[in-house]
């Protein structure tokens, strides 16, 4: 039998890259492009629909109509925004993540992939190179959902024997969709304001090191993580993915050699307490170079 897949937040930063990708693995048809934004937000070639992946019912419709076996969940509020709303982001993460499992049990789905982030960790958590191990320790409503997706995920495997895989991604890099409200944003904003303006001022410390990843390699992540034997998985909760740590000047003055006269003004705001709660860089089973 054909997979047939599901997307919810296909219009977000990694859904707009991963849509793409999983049609040139499984053919146009076979992936479904949802989000709760209107059909004709979506850069789509295939099938679409407006989903709200709050309402249960809907998303249980969609997956026994359309006879769904794999969904790869990314509808989210992200840190920083997550800040400004922490309740409706923790109720979006937390229950979308509760509706796909259910559904992923009610009907018997072969997999299910869902992101964590690298906001699982805190100020207890190692700063260089950050190992699978460490204890989590968040300090936005994000992280909090990530953490307690993670167990639930866990939980749901092991109750249920359900199918379900995680990777904690770092800041992801990419050009084909807008920020999404991220404490590593800046590092797509940059470029974009570096065309537009040719300055940009930027909402971190000028040494803020975090670990990133580009966007390819995140989502090539995803994919072979989904292929992989079940039995080859040691980990229930998320895998640790690195790629790369640089600062805001780092990326600054590597900008300023391409595009001449390029000017960055730093204006830290709450996102940098964020930002100093995580890692400078992260190690773990998932390496990406």
């Amino acid at each position: 039998m054909p997979e047939k897949i599901l997307v919810t937040g296909a219009c977000g930063q990694i859904g707009t890259e991963l849509v793409t990708a999983l049609r040139q693995q499984y053919g146009v048809t076979q992936v479904i492009a949802t989000d709760i934004h209107d059909r004709s937000m979506m850069r789509s070639d295939g099938p679409c629909y407006t989903l709200d992946v709050l309402n249960s019912a809907a998303l249980e419709w969609m997956v026994e109509t359309l006879g769904i076996t794999q969904i790869y969940h990314l509808a989210a509020i992200l840190s920083a925004s997550g800040e400004q709303q922490p309740v409706m982001g923790w109720d979006l993460n937390m229950q979308s993540l509760l509706n796909i499992l259910e559904a992923a049990r009610k009907f018997s789905l072969e997999k299910v992939f869902w992101p964590s982030s690298i906001a699982v960790s805190g100020p207890a958590s190692p700063k260089a190179s950050c190992p699978q191990g460490a204890v989590p320790d968040p300090v936005t409503a994000y992280g909090i959902s990530k953490v307690a997706g993670e167990f639930w995920c866990r939980y749901y495997q092991e109750k249920y024997n359900l199918d379900i895989r995680s990777i904690r991604y770092p800041g992801l890099i990419s050009h084909m969709a807008q920020p999404g409200g991220g404490t590593t944003d800046y590092a797509v904003e940059i470029f974009h304001e570096a065309l537009l303006k040719g300055n940009y001022t930027c909402f971190l410390k000028p040494g803020t090191s975090l670990p990133m990843l580009f966007m390819p390699d995140a989502i090539r992540a995803a994919l072979e993580l989904m292929e992989a034997p079940r039995f080859s998985l040691s980990v229930k909760t998320a895998y640790n993915l690195a790629g790369l740590s640089f600062t805001p000047y780092e990326l600054a003055n590597v900008i300023a050699q391409e595009i001449k006269g390029f000017k960055v003004a730093y204006e830290p705001d709450f996102r940098q307490v964020i930002a100093d709660s995580w890692p400078w860089s992260i190690d773990g089973p998932g390496r990406v170079f």
